[in-house]
C-alpha cells in the first residue's frame, strides 16, 4: 500500500512538473515583453450544442497538452518592432534554434489602421496569415523560444477556460465586461487588455480584432474525427472569437469563420502583398508556445509558408 502511494505522489509530482507556468517573454534590443499565460493540460468539449450551428456542432471530445499563450493578442507596437528588424534573406541563428530565413514583409502604402490607429497597444489588424506566421517565426529566432499560432483546437479551449457554454461566463448580459462588440466598440478595434481576462487570464478572447489559427476553414469539420486541419492552400483559413464589428450572437467561444479572398481586394502593392489583408481591419492574432518544441525539420506544418 505505501509503495503504491509512493507511486502516485511521484507521478503526480512529475506531472505537476510538466505543467507550464506563466512567465514574461522579453524582446531582446527592446523595452518590449509579452505577458505568456499558461494553458493547462486538459479535455474539453469542442463545438457548439445548438444543432443550427453547422458551422461548430456536433461537439466532440477533445485532449489538449499543455501549452502557453499571449495573454493579449499582438499590439502595433510589436508588429513594428517586427517590420524594423533588416532580417530578409539573412540566416538567423540562436543557441538552441536555427532558423533559416524570416520573410520580411513590404511596408504597406495605406493607412493599415483605417482610421482606427496602427501605433502603441492597439491590436496589429489586416495582416494575412502568413504575416502573423512569420512574426513568430522572427520572434522565435529573435529568443530562442518556440512560438507559432495557435490550432483552433487550442483556441477554444483557452477561450473556454473550463466553461461549458458559448460564453467562458454564465450571465449574457455581462459580454460588455468582457468584449468590444457592435454595440460598444464604436465601430473601432480598442486597446488590448482593457476589459476584464477569462478564469485563464486571456484577455479579448472574444470581441475587438478575430484571431488567426493555423487550420484550414472546412465548414463540416466538426462531423469528421480529423482534429486538427493543417493549411495547405491561402484560403480559406479559421479565424476565431469575433470582433468589434460583429453581435454579441457572433462572439464566443465557438465562433468560427473561413478568411476570405476578398479582404485583400483593394491591396494596393504591386506585386500584391502576401502580408496584408486592406480590407480585413477585423483579424489580427495572438501567439503560443506549446511544451514539446518541435524539430526544425517539422516547421512547415506550423510555420505557414503558403502564399
Amino acid at each position: 500500500m505505501k509503495i503504491t502511494t509512493l507511486i502516485i505522489t511521484m507521478m503526480l509530482l512529475v506531472y505537476v512538473h510538466q505543467e507550464p507556468k506563466a512567465y514574461t517573454q522579453k524582446l531582446p534590443g527592446s523595452d518590449l515583453e509579452i505577458e505568456m499565460v499558461a494553458i493547462p493540460s486538459g479535455s474539453f468539449q469542442m463545438g457548439s450544442t445548438d444543432p443550427e450551428d453547422k458551422n461548430a456542432y456536433p461537439q466532440r471530445r477533445i485532449s489538449v497538452d499543455g501549452f502557453w499563450m499571449s495573454s493579449k493578442e499582438v499590439t502595433w507596437e510589436l508588429y513594428r518592432e517586427f517590420l524594423k528588424r533588416e532580417l530578409d534573406g539573412a540566416a538567423m541563428k540562436n543557441e538552441t534554434i536555427e532558423i533559416d530565413a524570416v520573410t520580411g514583409a513590404t511596408i504597406p502604402y495605406v493607412d493599415m489602421g483605417l482610421g482606427m490607429g496602427s501605433e502603441g497597444s492597439l491590436p496589429v489588424a489586416n495582416v494575412t496569415v502568413l504575416g502573423a506566421s512569420q512574426f513568430c517565426k522572427w520572434l522565435t529566432a529573435l529568443t530562442g523560444v518556440y512560438y507559432r499560432l495557435p490550432t483552433e483546437a487550442e483556441w477554444e479551449y483557452a477561450a473556454r477556460a473550463g466553461s461549458a457554454g458559448p460564453y467562458f461566463f454564465e450571465d449574457d448580459g455581462n459580454l460588455e465586461e468582457y468584449a468590444w462588440f457592435d454595440e460598444n466598440s464604436g465601430e473601432s478595434y480598442h486597446e488590448v487588455g482593457q476589459k476584464k481576462p477569462n478564469p485563464w487570464g486571456l484577455y479579448d478572447m472574444y470581441g475587438n480584432v478575430a484571431e488567426w489559427t493555423l487550420d484550414q476553414y472546412v465548414e463540416d469539420a466538426y462531423t469528421k474525427d480529423q482534429v486538427f486541419h493543417p493549411i495547405t492552400k491561402p484560403y480559406p483559413t479559421v479565424v476565431r472569437g469575433g470582433s468589434f464589428k460583429d453581435t454579441a450572437e457572433e462572439v464566443g467561444s465557438t465562433v468560427r469563420m473561413g478568411s476570405d479572398l476578398v479582404w485583400k481586394v483593394r491591396d494596393p502593392q504591386f506585386p500584391q502583398s502576401k502580408w496584408w489583408n486592406t480590407d480585413a481591419a477585423f483579424v489580427g492574432f495572438r501567439i503560443v508556445r506549446p511544451m514539446r518544441t518541435p524539430e526544425i525539420k517539422e516547421d512547415n506544418t506550423f510555420w505557414i509558408t503558403i502564399d
